[in-house]
């Protein structure tokens, strides 16, 4: 399902964010972080037609991974608070950390199928 606040070009970057193994929920979140200077979760759910629980899964995991930082925005009267949302580095740096796992992952790769090798003709 296409994201309303997408262009073609982010839609690209989500997809190829999800060929490297992230998951489809986080890698929209986090391309439409890289459009906004500072979000909140109703923001990001109406852009990219996820649901609430499906942000903040994403939110956590991105937190987690150190890439947003979150702030609580004092609110009138009751209800829960409205958080904010940032990415805390640049998207570049996300980008090479993104690029470093994917360099191990396909030496792990290499390492693994020149052993099957070596023990496939033993």
């Amino acid at each position: 399902m296409p994201s309303r606040g997408f262009t073609k070009q982010d839609e690209m970057l989500v997809e190829y964010l999800i060929n490297t193994g992230m998951a489809k929920n986080m890698a929209k979140t986090l391309v439409f972080l890289k459009k906004k200077n500072e979000t909140t979760s109703v923001e990001i759910e109406t852009s990219t037609a996820l649901r609430q629980p499906e942000v903040s899964i994403a939110m956590q995991e991105l937190r987690r991974r150190k890439w947003v930082t979150k702030r609580d925005i004092k609110k009138e009267g009751k209800g829960r608070p409205v958080h904010s949302y940032k990415l805390s580095v640049p998207f570049d740096n996300i980008i090479k950390q993104i690029e470093e796992e994917e360099s191990k992952r396909i030496q792990r790769i290499e390492t693994n199928l020149k052993s099957l090798r070596e023990y496939g003709t033993k």
